[in-house]
């Protein structure tokens, strides 16, 4: 069996590795040259995936990377792993989706030029971009039907399944987590699970393609309305003097009926600062609602100025102020252990303190310089400081944004005298004037 995946990023890439693992020909298809010839010679470009993986599966001649759309007339299958960002209006951006839908049409193969011995002369075609209800169903098969003549259901089967990926996760294994998968008709569902089955252990089918696309949405709002929790808690118990991450450490040893999540400097990543509004946006065309997760949106983003706060508190404490002062921002990466620095509130800090006259820089072991990006283009270039003690003690104050375990935090407890700290990591050091602050 052949397969294309498009996108290689850091949904595509994996999926494609353990497809190919597990005896399926993968032709992973990108629109960026670099990376495409980046991975024909083995490198990896994601710091958690290691080039050794990918040069055994092209060794093996079971993945190769192309710009060529042309060649998904060789595949069975074909999976979309594109980005859904917010456009500057924070309004759903599905024109990745559709573009690419329109870029594969094309090539989707006819039933009388189906490959010999192959075991359905349909192709299937599945969208795995979190988005909100609709999409694959309405704009996905509408772009699909108009550019290849085709009818959903009939000339190709169309599903979605979304990603599940956990990036510097070690107990999150493409192979081991569940797959949701929702097909546009019965028909379309079982060939999408036959698909996955070939290469990940466990399937949780359900009733339609909106269904799964709702199932994704639903993950990642619990996630966000549960940070913005303790995060609007956070700032209450430090009025009280409590320390909100005792309270959690607490409150987890209790067996049933908690989950623990964490505070933090604000939202990263491309998931949970972005897929709660696609149902927000959603909702409204059905005359609805969203109040709970416009006001996990509001607490969560409100989460800079906070630690801008605090941090303003610390320098005047040491008779300074924002304005003049050499501000290092710990960590760019919007997790730790991971070297992804998308949607990070680490590059709000940075404007931030910036526009208040603050001389910023950044440290990041796994980001050693800032990537061109689509909100924060003026960053771009910008180098991480090294992590020397000439370097380190230079600055007025550290703000920790990111923990990530490379970091050597005895050391920078040793090395700096004021240090704002969001993430609780460093409980149990004390610097050489004993000033952390939490924010």
């Amino acid at each position: 069996m052949k397969i294309a995946i498009i996108g290689l990023g850091y949904v595509g890439l994996p999926l494609s590795l353990q497809f190919a693992r597990s005896g399926v020909a993968v032709i992973g298809i990108d629109i960026d040259p670099a990376k495409v010839k980046s991975l024909n010679a083995g490198r990896s470009y994601i710091k958690h995936i290691s080039a050794e993986a990918i040069r055994a599966q092209v060794k093996a001649g079971q993945f190769v990377a192309s710009t060529d759309f042309a060649r998904i007339r060789e595949c069975e299958a074909v999976i979309i792993c594109v980005p859904t960002p917010l456009n500057k209006n924070r309004e759903p951006d599905i024109s990745y989706i559709t573009e690419t839908g329109k870029a594969i049409a094309p090539y989707l193969p006819r039933p009388k030029s189906a490959i010999a011995n192959r075991k359905s002369p349909i192709p299937l075609v599945v969208l795995e971009s979190t988005t909100y209800p609709g999409t694959t169903d309405g704009e996905l098969r509408a772009v699909l039907e108009a550019g290849s003549g085709l009818k959903a259901g009939v000339g190709f089967h169309l599903a979605f399944s979304p990603e599940r990926e956990d990036p510097a996760n070690p107990s999150s294994i493409v192979a081991d987590i569940p797959k949701v998968v929702g097909g546009y008709t019965p028909a379309c569902l079982n060939r999408a699970v036959a698909l996955y089955s070939q290469a990940l252990k466990n399937m949780v089918p359900v009733n339609s393609c909106r269904e799964a696309e709702a199932t994704k949405l639903l993950e990642n709002i619990f996630r966000s309305v549960n940070i913005a929790l303790v995060n609007e808690l956070k700032v209450v118990y430090a009025e009280m003097g409590i320390d909100i991450w005792s309270v959690i450490n607490a409150a987890k040893t209790k067996p049933f009926g908690f989950m623990p999540f964490y505070p933090g400097p604000g939202l990263g990543g491309h998931c949970i600062p972005i897929d709660p509004f696609y149902l927000t946006w959603k909702a409204r065309e059905f005359g609805q609602n969203t109040r709970f997760i416009e006001l996990a949106g509001e607490i969560n983003t409100a989460m800079p100025d906070y630690v801008v706060t605090r941090t303003a508190a610390a320098l005047n404490a040491r008779k300074k102020s924002i304005n003049g002062s050499k501000v290092l921002i710990l960590g760019l990466a919007y997790k730790a252990n991971v070297d992804d620095d998308r949607e990070s509130p680490s590059y709000v800090l940075m404007d931030y303190f910036a526009k208040q006259g603050a001389k910023v820089s950044y440290y990041d072991p796994h980001v050693p310089a800032i990537r061109l990006t689509r909100e924060h283009p003026h960053w771009a270039g910008t180098k991480s400081v090294r992590w020397t003690r000439a370097a380190i003690t230079a600055f007025d104050i550290v703000v920790i944004s990111t923990a990530h375990a490379a970091v050597n935090y005895a050391e920078l407890a040793n090395w700096c005298s004021c240090i704002v700290d969001t993430r609780n990591i460093m409980a149990g050091f004390k610097t050489r004037s004993g000033q952390v602050w939490k924010a």
